[in-house]
């Protein structure tokens, strides 16, 4: 048995439709059949006492029994609480626990989940500055001055310009992004059950999965790109009054889809790292995690979406104000002519606020990613089990 999660094969778990070997009731001892015929031994009649004080006689439950029940016993009405050899218990979780669970393993880990984080942001955000200042264009300079149909024409240049430079820093973001999932996703997995994980040991771990955690990202994206393609195409084929309203229809839809694509192969990256399955395997474990539970994963996704997206604001807003006050440029340049984006004060003081942001972000999206799956798994094939045997926890035959 394994030590982190996956030890669970797919495919044996009850969710596969197994379950034959389930206990039975017994039949009746002596044989007789059916529940309803009595047996010809019976015992002997209650006899009947008159009423004694209160909480005395006959029938009265021992002490530390009963709805409620305090400090004496767990009480019918309250159930044991779930073992917790790490950062969550070992049952189904609730959108707190997944995220209380990412910010503990931050602390708890935070050697190991901050300072690899913080080395990947730090390489990424200076591939970035380096690029964004000697290989990419020049911003589209614009005419203040400028109405109608050039305005337009105008706007419509600068639009494409960024999303042209903007290209190579989310292909870099993207890199950095696999090298944090692969290595947050398995210190989670030793924080579940308790147990310290160094640096070394994560990426010892983690790196025979970065090629095919790659593949299966390029897979992802190149879906979703050529889905917003057939949304955009015949609008943009068309062309006038009539292709806008085809992008108008078009886009929305595309975005639909890919936005269901993306939510129902949202567990693949976990189940690719922590089961070591294929590229295609994993889409498929994900999508059967996902099944009957799509607006479930999606609301968790997007409350962390906004989390980070919160977070990520307010740690900007400080670090660009800084830079804007730095620059000599001024507001002017960045209204008409987007040249401060490129110059040097503000290229580092705003880097350096994205560093920032990353650090905090990338774990907490890595860890609600992660705890989502064993949620999943927890939910629909008894993965607690497995993690209390693979935890060591008294009363569970680890020999099974």
């Amino acid at each position: 048995m394994n030590d982190t999660p996956g030890w669970a094969s797919p495919g044996s778990a009850p969710s596969e439709g197994q379950g034959a070997d389930v206990p039975r009731p017994s039949e009746p001892v002596d044989g007789s059949g059916p529940a309803g015929n009595w047996s010809p031994a019976q015992p002997p009649a209650a006899q009947w006492s008159p009423p004694s004080a209160p909480g005395t006689g006959p029938g009265v439950p021992p002490p530390g029994y009963g709805w409620g029940a305090g400090p004496q016993g767990p009480g019918w009405g309250q159930p044991p609480a779930a073992a917790k050899p790490g950062v969550i218990p070992l049952r189904p979780l609730g959108v707190g626990e997944i995220l209380d669970g990412a910010v503990s393993t931050m602390r708890t880990h935070w050697r190991t989940v901050l300072g690899f984080t913080l080395a990947v942001s730090v390489i990424a955000q200076i591939a970035t500055i380096l690029m964004q200042r000697y290989l990419l264009p020049d911003p589209i300079v614009m005419d203040p001055k400028a109405t109608g149909p050039e305005a337009l024409r105008q706007a419509t240049e600068s639009v494409q310009s960024t999303l042209i430079t903007n290209v190579p820093s989310m292909l870099i973001t993207l890199i950095a992004t696999l090298f944090t999932t692969s290595v947050l996703t398995v210190v989670i997995s030793r924080s579940v059950l308790g147990r310290p994980v160094s640096l070394a040991d994560a990426w010892a771990e983690a790196r025979p999965r970065l090629p095919q955690l790659l593949g299966l990202t390029m897979l992802l994206t190149l879906m979703s790109a050529a889905l917003m393609t057939l949304g955009l195409l015949p609008g943009l084929l068309v062309g006038s009054t009539a292709g806008a309203g085809l992008v108008v229809i078009g886009l929305p839809a595309a975005l639909a889809v890919v936005l269901w694509l993306m939510v129902r192969f949202a567990l693949a990256s976990p189940a690719l790292m922590l089961e070591r399955q294929s590229i295609t395997s994993s889409m498929r474990r994900s999508a059967k995690l996902v099944r009957n539970a799509w607006w479930r994963t999606f609301g968790v996704l997007a409350l962390t979406w906004l989390l980070t997206a919160i977070v990520a604001v307010i740690i900007a807003i400080p670090f660009t104000i800084i830079a804007m006050v730095v620059d000599s440029s001024g507001t002017e340049s960045l209204l008409f002519d987007g040249s401060m984006f490129s110059t040097w004060p503000y290229l580092i003081i705003s880097g350096i606020g994205q560093v920032i942001t990353a650090t905090i972000t990338y774990p907490l999206s890595a860890g609600v990613m992660a705890l989502l799956y064993i949620d999943q798994r927890i939910r629909r094939e008894a993965l607690d089990l497995e993690l209390a045997r693979a935890a060591g926890l008294p009363g569970y035959d680890t020999g099974s």
